[in-house]
Parts: C-alpha cells; structure tokens; sequence
C-alpha cells in the first residue's frame, strides 16, 4: 500500500463518527524506487492532505528509515516548483510500500489488515 493509498482511505464501519485519517501498524514495509514525475505529483498535491501524510510518514519511520520527515517543509504553498521538495514528496507517495501490517480506525480501534501490499477495507456484516 503506498501512502498515496493510505491519504485517502477511511473506516466506514457503522457508528463511527471520526474514521480518518486511519493509523498505521507496519510489520513490513519497503522503498522501491521509481522514476519521479513531478508533475503527476503537481496535479495529486490539491488532493493530498498533507498533515497526515507527515503524520503516517512518522507512524512507519520506525519500520522504514525516511530521513525525509526533516527535509519536508512544514506548509506546501500550492504553486509549488521546488524540484528538491516534488522529489521528495514523490518518494514518499508513490516510492514507500507497506507490505503488510494494519489500518486502524482512529474511532472504532478497527483493525483493516493489509496483505502483500493490499488493505482489505471490506466492512464484516455487523459492521455495516
């Protein structure tokens, strides 16, 4: 799961009032590099929310060594041209796999298991 995925899920689990931004419980994830294309991250940055992509940054850097946190600026202005700052971002986004470990509602205490890089966000049927 990239943490791209992870910006935009939420628990959906009936009652819960507050399911974003979900935590993560990493037991193994991984930096696979890819080639940077800053302007798909340009046109992702309106939909990112940023805080908590810092904040999940910080919840599997124990996992995963991401000197980055420090490097990121605290604000992203939204014209951002800092090819430095994109690149960063982009690994981040779309570099950082966790491969498995868990989702959890910040509401419900729900754990969503994710297996070889994939959330199973489905809801069990008392949930719904």
């Amino acid at each position: 799961m990239r943490l791209l995925t992870h910006n935009m899920l939420q628990s959906n689990v009936r009652g819960t009032t507050n399911g974003y931004p979900l935590n993560i419980e990493v037991e193994n994830a991984i930096i696979e590099e890819s080639p940077v294309e800053t302007e798909l991250i340009k046109r992702l940055l309106p939909k990112i929310d940023y805080k908590v992509l810092k904040r999940a940054i910080q919840q599997i850097s124990s996992h995963l060594p991401l000197p980055v946190l420090e490097e990121l600026p605290e604000r992203l202005s939204e014209d951002i041209d800092d090819e430095t700052v994109l690149s960063l971002l982009h690994t981040v986004l779309m570099d950082v796999h966790v491969l498995e470990g868990h989702l959890v509602c910040p509401d419900s205490g729900r754990k969503f298991p994710i297996k070889q890089g994939i959330p199973n966000m489905i809801l069990h049927e008392d949930e719904i």
